[in-house]
């Protein structure tokens, strides 16, 4: 597809059609979680109708079928990631078990006392927590880079937070509480110039833009396929070869090990040495079939979404009493807002009255909270099947919640 039409792409999502309270769905929510194409919907429900069978383990036909399927979808993940093998692409349960898995296996075998771990006030509490706790157990200490009124990153303290003590960087590369777009080449740049390791959680980039991990110069790069027009519970975490393989597994169990014997066992070389137990084999062949939908419209898809972030934020500023919280130089097509006199759980529900679901609340990112000293925001999220009548939709039901707020 050269050219988008988002009039082409919305019959293929079927949740778009329906109703919710009477009125036409109006779905802003895509930060949290995308919709599914029908053609991914199939592909779960071939699996389970004509393929259902273990993968790796047999020499059955249909368990020949499953693993090919399975592999194939790595291969897929590894075209939309820009690289050219699919060995570092660790299938889990989406970027938040990625980040985990850096944090136990990478962050208890390099990590120390006195060590510095750098994370940026825009992160979500997924890539906080498992640094936290990774810290306490090591000694190393966390130093948070901070970002400026308008929500971009702070590139000058950053840098300047960069040390021979700086182990791990881990920042996201796109904001989901504000829209903001990371310059993460040259984060990345920077940090390796210091000697660390770096870890970029990818969940909203992914969903909006080609991501090219080679270009990127990181060490480990995650991201959740339900952000991504793919199901729940899958993921991709993926990381050096060479770097994934010197690290210790994540779970044990089944078809991770090369031998097993009483008196000691050996693993396998990533990805499986990361893949315990039977994996979410449905999921990521449809994750796969997701990424193939996907790529091709990519381009031009961002290009919509662009001109539907510009519309919608056009139309924002035109009510009275509204505030848009983040205004980064680059950003995705996500909006934070705040109405004067009331407060975000109330935008959201009465927008849910008219049919228009958004997202009210801290958007698991309190530290950015704080920082901006807000309780929380309203937040418009979109994709590439949203219309600009949705952005005249979501704009005049907003009129009509500012005055019933004034």
């Amino acid at each position: 597809m050269s050219a988008f039409d988002v009039a082409t792409v919305r019959p293929d999502f079927p949740i778009l059609g329906r109703l919710v309270h009477g009125r036409p769905l109006t779905y802003l929510d895509n930060a949290a979680t995308s919709q599914k194409p029908a053609v991914v919907i199939e592909a779960l429900r071939r699996y389970y109708a004509e393929q259902n069978a273990n993968v790796h383990r047999g020499v059955h036909l249909l368990s020949e079928e499953a693993t090919a399927a399975y592999e194939r979808a790595r291969e897929v993940v590894a075209r939309f990631l820009g690289l050219t093998s699919s060995r570092g692409c660790v299938f889990v349960r989406g970027a938040t078990e990625g980040i985990n898995l850096v944090a136990e296996c990478w962050g208890r075998t390099h990590l120390r006392a006195g060590d510095e771990i750098l994370l940026t006030q825009l992160e979500h509490h997924a890539n906080i927590v498992p640094w936290q706790v990774i810290a306490e157990r090591t000694g190393a200490k966390i130093v948070v880079a901070p970002v400026t009124p308008r929500g971009d990153i702070d590139l000058l303290a950053f840098r300047g937070l960069l040390s021979a003590r700086t182990k791990l960087v881990a920042f996201t590369h796109v904001s989901n509480a504000l829209g903001t777009v990371n310059p993460a080449a040259e984060m990345t740049r920077l940090a390796k110039a210091v000697g660390a390791t770096v870890l970029i959680d990818g969940c909203q980039a992914a969903a909006h833009f080609r991501v090219d991990v080679p270009a990127l110069g990181c060490d480990f790069y995650a991201f959740s396929g339900h952000k991504t027009f793919g199901p729940t519970g899958i993921g991709v975490l993926w990381g050096r070869p060479e770097l994934l393989d010197t690290l210790p597994p994540y779970q044990f169990g089944g078809d991770m090990i090369r031998k097993v014997d009483f008196a000691g066992t050996t693993y396998r070389e990533a990805p499986e040495r990361f893949e315990a137990g039977t994996p979410d084999i449905s999921g990521a062949i449809a994750l796969g079939v997701a990424l193939e939908y996907v790529m091709p419209i990519q381009a031009a898809a961002h290009a919509h979404e662009q001109a539907l972030l510009a519309a919608a934020t056009a139309r924002l500023r035109a009510i009275p009493g509204l505030t848009i919280v983040g205004e980064a130089a680059e950003k995705v097509a996500v909006i934070s807002f705040l109405i004067e006199g009331g407060h975000p759980h109330d935008i959201g529900t009465l927008l849910d009255a008219d049919g228009i679901a958004i997202r009210t609340g801290h958007h698991c990112c309190m530290p950015l909270m704080k920082h901006l000293g807000l309780p929380g925001t309203a937040r418009a999220s979109f994709a590439f099947y949203n219309t600009m009548e949705e952005v005249e939709r979501l704009g005049a039901s907003l009129e009509k919640v500012r005055r019933m707020m004034a």
